[in-house]
């Protein structure tokens, strides 16, 4: 009883804090509505309690709900993280170098203080446990009363909670451990328990449409949590573009992400499916946009220095995935800086066998907490910075500085890109291009939320609204550039990749579709195509 009273007016205190507000905000409110909060979830923790934690399973289900409790009641406090689902699978996805970046000395403490002393004191604690009869009694009476209290609490006060939880919906999200429980179950359910979907071809004989015999090469580099608002394309007062500015790149400032966390964004750029139908099984189960492209003849390379790897999108299509050596340059064992991306790069374009070329890189861009660790001191463009994992100790100025430098390399690591792609197209007479999309954006403070991965109903525009930049060759004959400067302020979503990469690629394919295209209309390649007669 102590440690569900624990769970539920300390742990959760994010929940209660956030619930408060809100009831408190309405115009009239009932101040025992307001006391009943903490009595509802109590109870609520009494029952699952009973429900799941017997003789020899007690001490291990409370000391485990404790401890992973504490960590949730940190990230929650400290970065306004909410562990739905969506969150529960970036846990699973990640990897060691990835989940160890969020560990800092203020965590560890943290943790300490609020799970692991409570947990040893659990773990003191002698519990006198009744023959089995009488156990399971006693389990059953402390449930009725417990159901019979929330029920009270309902009959009185349900039309209270309805409206409370009807316009504040994410308040569920905060509940701490049962919200991340109910992802984590969700997540097995769907991973492993569920039957895999027979796989389906969405075209099984896709073409390429050339009128010309040069070689072309398509570049799309993948961005990590870089949000629009930090470019200064789009109007942002920091110089974050100044190595790319002198390049005439199109910055596309009203583009929008599919989700706000890799695990979905990738796979759903990728896909046929839109944001309002996205399933991710079913996404898996289909051929995506590199798929279709590989099949219509175009040498296809994946080559990622994002350890979250491509959820799932190339692994039906050559890939090199960067290993972290401590012994190269730009590595330290853990992570590398994007640069480490040139070298396979240029490996291909000096090696091109097809007369179509599609090269995804995958970037580690500004992917935090640990921002600093996302570009070399020698690129520290604006400082103050704040070299700690810690971000919510360190000041507005550092922070905001911090992530700028890692969208000034960025840019700096495109400017690179085109310079090797200049140099192919004069060494081997390449056509070619350069699309830059993000897959999700970031959060910096703003309203004390950090980082990225709230639910998209309630996700704030840092999360979701991410650049899109375009560069073609001056040798390019595909792309009419200033046709397609016209729709650069046009409402576009991670909905458009999909039908984009067709036409850049000109791939012909029953599952392009021309109208989410929109660049369709200045893809000279196509626009000769149909003025020839078949």
């Amino acid at each position: 009883m102590l440690t569900c009273a624990y769970i539920t007016l300390i742990l959760n205190f994010p929940f209660l804090q956030k619930a408060t507000q809100a009831i408190v905000g309405l115009a009239q409110y009932n101040p025992f509505f307001l006391l009943s909060l903490p009595l509802f979830l109590f109870m609520v923790s009494v029952i699952m309690h009973c429900l799941f934690a017997w003789k020899g399973l007690t001490k291990p289900i409370l000391i485990a709900t404790v401890i992973v409790s504490a960590a949730l009641f940190y990230a929650t406090l400290s970065y306004g993280i909410v562990f739905d689902y969506g969150m529960v699978q970036n846990a699973f996805e990640s990897d060691t170098a990835e989940a160890l970046s969020y560990v800092n000395a203020h965590a560890a403490v943290f943790v300490l203080v609020f799970g692991v002393l409570p947990a040893v004191v659990i773990g003191l604690v002698s519990i006198d446990y009744k023959p089995a009869l009488s156990e399971l009694a006693s389990r059953c009476k402390l449930v009725l009363s417990s159901i019979l209290v929330i029920a009270l609490i309902a009959s009185v006060f349900y039309s209270d909670y309805a409206a409370v939880g009807r316009n504040n919906k994410p308040l569920i999200g905060y509940i701490t451990p049962y919200k991340m429980i109910d992802g984590a179950v969700k997540y097995i359910k769907h991973h492993y328990l569920y039957p895999p979907l027979v796989f389906t071809q969405l075209d099984a004989a896709p073409t390429i449409r050339r009128t010309d015999s040069k070689k072309h090469v398509t570049v799309m580099v993948l961005g990590e949590t870089a949000r629009a608002q930090n470019f200064s394309y789009n109007g942002y007062s920091h110089n974050t573009n100044q190595y790319t500015a002198h390049e005439k790149l199109i910055s596309f400032s009203n583009m929008h992400s599919c989700g706000t966390a890799t695990a979905v964004s990738v796979p759903c750029m990728f896909s046929r499916l839109n944001h309002t139908e996205y399933d991710n099984r079913q996404a898996n189960a289909q051929q995506n946009v590199v798929d279709i492209i590989a099949a219509a003849g175009a040498d296809v390379l994946w080559i990622s220095n994002n350890n979250g790897s491509c959820k799932g999108v190339c692994k039906r299509v050559p890939s090199i995935q960067i290993i972290p050596q401590e012994s190269h340059p730009l590595c330290d064992g853990e992570f590398c800086f994007d640069e480490v991306l040139l070298e396979p790069l240029n490996a291909k374009l000096s090696t091109l066998t097809h007369e179509n070329t599609l090269i995804v890189l995958h970037m580690i861009g500004s992917h935090g907490p640990t921002y600093y660790k996302r570009y070399p001191q020698s690129q520290r463009t604006f400082t103050p910075d704040c070299p700690r994992s810690d971000i919510q100790n360190c000041t507005d100025e550092a922070l905001m500085n911090t992530y700028d430098n890692t969208i000034a390399y960025t840019d700096y690591v495109l400017e690179k890109i085109i310079t090797s792609l200049k140099r192919a197209a004069i060494d081997t007479e390449v056509n070619t291009s350069l699309i830059y999309v993000s897959d999700h954006g970031e959060s910096l403070g703003e309203n004390g939320i950090y980082l990225h991965g709230l639910p998209y109903s309630f996700a704030p525009e840092s999360q979701t609204h991410i650049p899109m930049l375009l560069w073609a060759g001056e040798e390019n004959t595909d792309l009419a550039l200033d046709c397609i400067a016209a729709v650069k302020d046009t409402y576009l979503s991670h909905d458009n990749v999909f039908d984009i990469l067709l036409g850049m690629m000109a791939v012909s394919t029953v599952s392009y579709s021309q109208q989410n295209d929109p660049f369709s209309p200045c893809n000279l390649s196509e626009i000769v195509h149909n003025l020839i007669p078949d």
